[in-house]
């Protein structure tokens, strides 16, 4: 089977689907660098967030920036695919490795909440 006809995909609709990952994933870098403009000029008044819910806002912020990358990067890894056994294998190492990692960022989340709540329970004196 030539390049040319990987799963019957023309050449030309492979191009243009990397140009719209492409595309999605510098939008997506532009919505994350005004979102982290954002979240630091919320840090930034008045004192109003505790430093329990800034880490906590930090931590769900990176994590999701992860999440998407690792979308990004599935995305990018399904428009080289070879054949629909690569695309089922890809699919499959994806979830396994997102679900993983949903764990593990909710682990982490539940923690630094736990922490905060308790921070916010201590009597002040």
């Amino acid at each position: 089977m030539s390049d040319t006809s990987r799963l019957g995909i023309p050449p030309e609709m492979r191009a243009f689907a990397q140009k719209s990952v492409d595309e999605a994933k510098k939008a997506f870098e532009t919505y994350m660098d005004a979102a982290v403009k954002a979240l630091s000029t919320a840090e930034g008044s008045a004192g109003a967030i505790q430093e329990g819910t800034r880490e906590l806002g930090r931590k769900a912020m990176g994590f999701a920036e992860d999440n998407v990358a690792a979308s990004f990067a599935f995305a990018e890894r399904l428009v080289r695919a070879k054949n629909a056994e690569e695309v089922m294998r890809l699919q499959a190492e994806f979830a396994k490795a997102q679900m993983q990692a949903l764990a593990e960022q909710a682990n982490a989340l539940g923690e630094t909440a736990a922490e905060t709540a308790k921070g916010a329970t201590k009597p002040r004196g």
